[in-house]
């Protein structure tokens, strides 16, 4: 809204009006503020739900060794994360553009997803909404941004394309007209792009349709995987709210050279106006989870729940779909895969246990950052684990900064693929 505010006033040759047009300037206030809001109405929110006693449920001390100390730790503490990131980005953001309205609302849905699971919990049943319903909500969200991307006009790219120039120097320039485009960036490839059209060619004329309906089953899975995948890595206290703000810088970095034509050409990638305001938005996203961390580091004050994790996987899923950067999540998400990967192993292989009498288990513990808390002896003497290490208990702190080193290394790495093809 100040946006539009400070436009208008500009027109009217108010001095500074003009300094609300450039993104780095908005994006750094939009970061601020969120951070900002994040902490105060943090303390507020936190001696609200003590007053009304709402509260976690006491953990299991047979898989959590550190539970006991956590009794009576206030939840839904994504509460905090998505009124940060909606307050400032309604207050800076481009409210006309597509992204941030596909943004906002990817927030505030599965934000409302999460809260019902959260609600449940505490007031009816601790398994909290069945699965299948979590699943429903998540694809149905995939598919609206998926059609959305589709068929709006606005949500368009220019394309990148190499010449030639004198003394044998490439150069990378992009097309001037804007068009709707099914293609995404591959990692590690010169010539980067993948057509889902082609891929589809098999179609004949109806493979541009085929394509972006590849494209909306594409959108949809990841949506559904990131969200699932940021919901198990939420374990302890700092986990998620510290990886997906290191993921949050990786995206900002990425829509920004996106959005900037310079830059794109630089890197070879394609352009997509529009882009910059993602930035507002994951600015935004990056403050109000530093600021959550204000309280939810070790010991933890408040837990995001599945308010916050649903949330926080399904906008790290939706900027990298809109900035066609999808295929880079294994790498810049590679801890949220491991942690789904080690859960659907350890379930089948306990599965496949059971059947023949006998107690099997992948890992110690599943998701794979509670293997790192199992105490010597702690689990059934009958019971046989394939890969038996860490063979200590570390204390729940060191794992959580020993998950942040890994994901800087990764999101380092996603950076990378920029120039190195």
């Amino acid at each position: 809204m100040l946006y539009y505010l400070f436009r208008f006033l500009g027109e009217y040759g108010v001095s500074g009006a003009h300094m609300w047009s450039y993104i780095s300037f908005r994006s750094l206030l939009t970061l601020i503020l969120s951070l900002v809001i994040s902490v105060w109405f943090g303390q507020h929110f936190i001696n609200w739900m003590k007053r009304h006693n709402v509260s976690e449920a006491q953990r299991d001390a047979s898989i959590d060794p550190y539970g006991v100390e956590k009794k009576g730790v206030p939840t839904m503490g994504g509460v905090i994360i998505i009124v940060s990131i909606v307050v400032s980005c309604l207050l800076f953001g481009r409210l006309r553009n597509i992204y941030m309205i596909l943004m906002l609302i990817t927030t505030v849905w599965l934000g409302f997803l999460g809260f019902l699971d959260d609600y449940i919990k505490m007031k009816k049943n601790k398994d909290g909404l069945r699965p299948i319903y979590k699943l429903a909500g998540q694809a149905v969200l995939g598919l609206f941004v998926g059609l959305t991307l589709w068929l709006s006009p606005d949500a368009v790219i220019r394309e990148n394309v190499t010449s030639e120039k004198v003394g044998n120097t490439e150069v990378v320039v992009h097309k001037s007209e804007k068009v709707k485009s099914t293609k995404t960036t591959i990692p590690f490839v010169k010539n980067n792009n993948l057509d889902y059209a082609e891929i589809m060619s098999f179609c004949g004329k109806y493979k541009n349709a085929a394509g972006w309906f590849l494209f909306v089953v594409m959108t949809t899975l990841v949506v559904v995987s990131v969200s699932n995948g940021a919901n198990l890595n939420d374990g302890m206290d700092g986990m998620t709210a510290g990886n997906s703000a290191i993921i949050g810088v990786a995206l900002g970095i990425l829509a920004y050279v996106s959005s900037h034509i310079s830059f794109a050409s630089y890197f070879d990638i394609m352009y997509i106006p529009g882009s910059e305001e993602l930035v507002i938005f994951i600015c935004a996203f990056i403050g109000a989870l530093v600021g959550f961390l204000w309280y939810n580091a070790y010991p933890a004050q408040i837990f995001m729940g599945d308010t916050g994790s649903l949330t926080i996987g399904g906008i790290i899923a939706v900027t990298a779909i809109i900035i066609h950067k999808e295929l880079l999540i294994p790498l810049m998400c590679f801890v949220f895969l491991m942690e789904s990967l080690s859960v659907m192993l350890q379930v089948r292989y306990a599965q496949w246990g059971n059947k023949r009498g006998l107690k099997l288990r992948v890992f110690k513990r599943a998701p794979i950052h509670d293997a790192f808390r199992v105490k010597p002896g702690q689990l059934p003497a009958d019971m046989k684990v394939l890969c038996n290490w860490p063979k200590g208990c570390f204390f729940e702190s060191k794992i959580t900064v020993r998950f942040w080193i890994i994901t800087i290394i990764l999101a380092a790495l996603t950076i990378i693929t920029l120039k190195v093809r």
